[in-house]
Order: C-alpha cells, then structure tokens, then sequence
C-alpha cells in the first residue's frame, strides 16, 4: 500500500508539473495533499477514536401511540434566506402549535404535522446544503402557512437548499481506495478541462503507450 502510494504521489506531481489552468492545478494539489497525508498516517501507529453519537434536537409534546403514523410529505414549499437564517414557508392551513413534532440535526430536519383535518403530515429534508444549529431552529404556525427557521451554523449563501456534491471536488473520504480517487479525479480533469488540457493528457496517454514516458493513469484505465 505504502509502495502504491508514493507511484500515486509521482505521477501527480508529473500531472501538476504539465497542468496550466488553475482550477485543475487546485484540484491536484488537494489531492496530493490527501495521499501526502494518507503515507504518514501509514508510518505511525493508529489511534483508536470513537465517534460521539449526534443527539437530535426534539420539540413538542408526545403524542398517543394510537395515532395514525402515516404522512402525506410535503414536498412543494418556498424558501429564502440572509446570512444568518433559512426560512422554509409550508402552505398549510389548521395547524395547531401543540400538535407538531419536529427535530432538528446538523444537517436535516423532520417536522411533522398531526391531526391537520383529520390528516398528518411532514416536511423534511435529509440532508442540508449546510449545517444549522438544530437548539435554535424554531417552527412558527401562521393562519395560513407554517414558517421553519433554520439558523446557520456559519453565516453565508445558500446556493440550494439541499446538498448538492461538486462533482469536480476531489472525495477525501479517509477509507476510500487512493487509487479511485485518483481515477476519479482523471476522469474529471478531462471532461471538465479545454481544449488544451484534453491534448495534453491525451498526450500523455500517447506517449506512454509508444514508451516515450511513463504512463500517467496506469493502473487506473
């Protein structure tokens, strides 16, 4: 594994040496970063860690066990924000602040609506684009319409509401295979790159088959 890793750390460099635009070269160097760090954690011994179990934030009161569990989702909502906030408007009429039942995580919320005309019903989103600070999100029941605030962990600007993944960012997932990775990233610098960085790296792969240098992503295509 360790051998693997310095082959994987040469041959990006090689690519960082050859690569011009500065996005490709970001990519790249956080890459090398990563399996930099990967070969010392391999000369050292592993340290046992133990991950803390993250409580759910929980309001309103505990309803009878005898009623319906099931829900009609609410899927269709409006939302808008500022720096500090996230404000999610439901379009819903009859519902009573007593019989709500939300939690609040870092990065999701559930919120449920009981006994809203003889129905129950829910809003929620698995995973946020961001953390929140799920002690001081809060639901507020207008005549018309229920409003979620969500507080951000970190001020700033929402680009959507639900997590989207970069694909061009490189995953650092410490368990993950260096090797796809890096097979990952290739493949990413290709399509998302110009005209040039296409040619150079077909380049490459050219050069390396007739034995005029090494090949980039062998072991990898």
């Amino acid at each position: 594994m360790a051998e693997d890793l310095a082959l994987d750390l040469q041959e990006l460099r090689q690519l960082e040496s050859i690569a011009k635009r500065p996005r490709v070269v970001s990519l790249i160097s956080s890459e090398i970063s990563h399996l930099e760090k990967l070969s010392k954690e391999q000369t050292s011994e592993p340290l046992s860690t133990s991950t803390p179990i993250q409580t759910p934030i929980s309001s309103g009161v505990k309803l009878p066990s005898s009623l319906p569990t099931n829900y009609v989702t609410l899927g269709s909502f409006s939302w808008d924000q500022d720096s500090d906030k996230v404000k999610i408007y439901v379009s819903l009429e009859g519902v009573e602040q007593e019989k709500i039942k939300s939690e609040f995580r870092a990065t999701s919320f559930d919120v449920k609506f009981h006994d809203v005309q003889g129905k129950n019903y829910r809003c929620a989103i698995p995973k946020l684009n961001k953390e929140i600070v799920p002690e001081k999100c809060l639901v507020v029941v207008k005549p018309k319409r229920v409003i979620i605030t969500l507080l951000k962990a970190s001020k700033g600007n929402w680009l959507d509401i639900h997590f989207k993944e970069d694909k061009l960012k490189p995953n650092l997932d410490e368990k993950r295979d260096p090797m796809a990775g890096i097979m990952d990233l290739m493949k990413n610098m290709y399509d998302e790159g110009d005209e040039d960085m296409k040619k150079t790296i077909a380049k490459a792969w050219t050069d390396a088959r007739s034995g005029n240098a090494a090949d980039p992503l062998k072991g990898y295509r």
